[in-house]
């Protein structure tokens, strides 16, 4: 069997950060993507934003990963040229009682470090953005958007230029950890079994899945993930909004937030859907929901202006009734398993985190 020293599985965004961080560490890295091209997963399927770091528990690894992630985030874009804008983002009180809501949120985000929030009244308010409505608000300034494709092709190319080398449609099918390395059976067309030294399962919605199909970790350590669909739809004609537009949170997600791309487009979504396994197909009549739930905040909304957009799937390690977790990043200390990380439940703020996942997935094989 041939012999590898490092085996990046899945080439999201954070598994190309992590193979681009251990390659600048002078691994051999080799990157293994079940699919035709990188990032054709979560990385391809969310809002692209870069998220300021509000809403996550003090302490946890999202909200340390998130802030470190952000800061290094925006300096590698600047310094690789990646189009990207720090646009803010408003979260919104559509009602006085909710102001309350927006004092947690401030109060948890300045827990975590997050610097530069501001509160609004109506009338401060309005005057960022005249069509919102709503009694208050918490202005985030460095909540942005990116490109994500480029920056995936960036977060690649680094890599390679450091070394590492992509392999497409190479599904892994089972690992077995062994005294003398992890074994990994790679199926696809080309199939062969290879060793590993050391083996980052960044498979996102499969990272699960693979993990029970590990021979020698204990199951305990190999959790079931739970999938959340979110779909989005897209606004015909311009919205008259130049920042995110954000509602107070909800069970499992952010609410049908208003997020715009780097042309201008705006899109609204995800909303939560649980599923038995992923898909991403947008049903029309959900529309009327997005609807009701958009002209909270913004009661211009044309009739009949949204049409279908996209879906996404996140990877959850709770169910719809449970408290969200957070990141797992599970390396020998956690399951004993020597040059084995694994990646669980990397959702949001997973694309704003990537550069420091990938840094803390480097430094847990140092």
């Amino acid at each position: 069997m041939e012999h590898v020293d490092t085996l990046v599985i899945g080439a999201g965004v954070v598994g190309l950060a992590s193979a681009r961080a251990l390659a600048r560490a002078g691994r051999e890295v080799v990157i293994l993507e079940a699919e035709g091209r990188f990032g054709s997963g979560i990385s391809s399927r969310n809002s692209e934003v870069i998220h300021a770091g509000l809403y996550y528990p003090p302490g946890s690894l999202k909200a340390r990963l998130c802030l470190e992630g952000r800061d290094a985030l925006y300096a590698y874009c600047a310094r690789q040229g990646i189009a990207h804008r720090r646009c803010g983002k408003l979260v919104v009180a559509a009602t006085d009682a909710q102001a309350a809501r927006l004092d947690a949120i401030e109060a948890n985000a300045e827990a975590c470090g997050v610097a530069g929030l501001q509160r609004l009244d109506r009338a401060a308010m309005l005057a960022l953005e005249p069509a919102l409505a709503g009694a208050s608000a918490l202005l985030s300034p460095d909540t942005g958007i990116i490109d994500s494709h480029a920056l995936m092709l960036s977060l690649l190319g680094d890599a390679e230029r450091d070394g590492a080398s992509l392999a497409l449609q190479a599904p892994v099918e089972s690992l077995h950890a062994t005294a003398d390395g992890i074994i990994v059976r790679v199926g696809g067309a080309d199939a062969m079994t290879l060793v590993a030294s050391r083996v980052v399962n960044a498979a996102g919605l499969g990272a699960g899945a693979l993990a029970q199909r590990t021979e020698g970790l204990a199951p305990a350590h190999a959790p079931t993930l739970r999938y959340a669909k979110g779909s989005y739809f897209v606004l015909q004609g311009r919205a008259p909004f130049s920042r995110l537009i954000y509602p107070i949170p909800e069970a499992a997600g952010l609410g049908v937030h208003l997020t715009l791309d780097l042309g201008g487009q705006a899109r609204f979504g995800p909303d939560v859907e649980w599923v038995e396994a992923p898909e991403y197909a947008v049903d029309p009549a959900r529309a009327a929901g997005f609807a009701d739930a958009i002209r909270a905040y913004w009661p211009a909304l044309p009739d009949g202006a949204l049409q279908p957009g996209y879906a996404g799937v996140r990877p959850k390690l709770h169910g719809p009734d449970a408290p969200a977790a957070d990141f797992r990043i599970d390396g020998e200390a956690e399951h004993g398993v020597g040059g084995l990380v694994n990646l669980f439940g990397i959702e949001s703020p997973g694309l704003t985190a990537c550069l420091a996942i990938g840094r803390e997935v480097a430094a847990r094989l140092a």
